[in-house]
Formats: C-alpha cells, sequence, structure tokens
C-alpha cells in the first residue's frame, strides 16, 4: 500500500512539473512577443538612424552603410561588394544619396551626377514603413519575427556603448527552413543595436536614432529649392 501511495504520488508530482514547465514555456513566449512588440513600437518614432552592415557568405565580402534622415527625406547609401571566387575578384563600390526621391551617384573626383537608376528605395518609403510598423530591409524584420519567430531571452550586453538584451531568434520558414538569428534590444528605448544572421555570417550595428546626421548633399539638389524660395 505504501510503494503504491509513493508510486501515485510520484505521478501527480510528475504531472504537476510538466504543466508548470508547460506554463512557463507558454508564457514565456507570450512576454517575448510583448518585449518585440515595445520595439515595433519604438520604431515607429523612429526619424534618423545609421546602419552598418558587413557579410561574408563564401567567397564574397559585402560591407554597406546607410544614413537616413526622415525629416529632410535624405538617404545615403555606401556599398564595397567583392567576389574573390574569380581572378581578378569582381568588386564593386557604390556611393548614392538619395533627396526627396531623386538619386545623385557620386563620382571617383567627388563630384556627383543624376543617377540614370530609377525607382530605387527612397527615404520617404523606408520612414512611412516605419511610421505604420511594417518591416523594411534595414531595420530588422521584427513584425515578422513576432509572427513567425521562436523567440528565447539570452544575456545583457553593450554594444556601442549602449546597454541591451540579446535575443536568439530562430525564424520558421527562414533560409533552409529556420533561420537562426540574435538581436540585442536597447535596455531602456527598446530599439535594436546589433543583429547577426548565421546562414549569410553577417553583423548589422544600428545607432543615431533620432539624432541629427550630417548627410554630404549634391548642389544640384538644393538649387530647385532655392530657386522656388526666390520667386
Amino acid at each position: 500500500m505504501g510503494d503504491r501511495y509513493w508510486l501515485w504520488m510520484g505521478a501527480r508530482l510528475l504531472v504537476a512539473l510538466a504543466i508548470v514547465a508547460w506554463a512557463v514555456s507558454y508564457l514565456g513566449t507570450g512576454s517575448a512577443e510583448k518585449e518585440f512588440q515595445k520595439t515595433l513600437d519604438a520604431m515607429k518614432q523612429v526619424r534618423s538612424f545609421r546602419v552598418a552592415y558587413s557579410a561574408s557568405p563564401g567567397t564574397q565580402h559585402n560591407e554597406i552603410l546607410w544614413e537616413v534622415d526622415c525629416n529632410r527625406e535624405i538617404m545615403h547609401q555606401q556599398q564595397h561588394f567583392m567576389d574573390t571566387s574569380i581572378t581578378p575578384p569582381a568588386e564593386m563600390n557604390v556611393d548614392q544619396t538619395s533627396v526627396a526621391g531623386r538619386t545623385y551617384d557620386r563620382k571617383n573626383d567627388g563630384s556627383w551626377v543624376l543617377s540614370n537608376y530609377a525607382g530605387g528605395v527612397s527615404a520617404k518609403w523606408v520612414c512611412g514603413q516605419l511610421a505604420q510598423g511594417v518591416d523594411t530591409n534595414m531595420l530588422p524584420q521584427i513584425a515578422t519575427m513576432i509572427k513567425r519567430g521562436i523567440l528565447q531571452k539570452g544575456d545583457k550586453k553593450t554594444v556601442n556603448g549602449v546597454r541591451c538584451r540579446e535575443w536568439l531568434v530562430t525564424l520558421k520558414g527562414g533560409t533552409s527552413g529556420l533561420e537562426h538569428d540574435t538581436l540585442c534590444l536597447g535596455l531602456e528605448d527598446r530599439l535594436p543595436y546589433e543583429m547577426t544572421v548565421d546562414w549569410e555570417r553577417s553583423r548589422t550595428s544600428f545607432s543615431d536614432y533620432n539624432a541629427p546626421i550630417h548627410i554630404d548633399v549634391p548642389d544640384a539638389a538644393l538649387q530647385p529649392a532655392s530657386t522656388n524660395g526666390s520667386n
């Protein structure tokens, strides 16, 4: 009788532990989603930012710098790309500034020329997407992570002088079925400050939120405004 009693008690204890573990897992997921929703809401208030991206998948290396000023509708992009799978290595450099939807390319001598490429991403579009909580390719895709990400809380750390908490994100339906990312969210402002993506061996840092960002603007982009102002 005594043995049966303890077996019965042990079974009840195992069931109770299983229920507690399930509840902790369930509540943990909901809590993580709430944290990411706070980040999505904080990103809606962003009016300027800087992004530095670096990736080295296979024989390729890609570095991109984005600077965005929503108030002035200005976006600057610098890109350096190299592929060492061929001889000599393929290399490409891009330096562009978009002002109110018009894109200018910087030439090797430092001068600017109106780009022949039309229909590129503009600051107005990027800022509009952010204000609506819609994902862009510049800042982390938080809305997508909320919908189909497995979110696991990590440790706190410091990125470029900002204290943030790292989250491990397994994105269902990503490359090869699962995409494993890390994302560090600011402890105070909830904004993203660092992101890594395993399959592309990339690291991205985010900074200068809502701070004045100096961007060189082509003189040609200022002439129409000056002309209109004199009329």
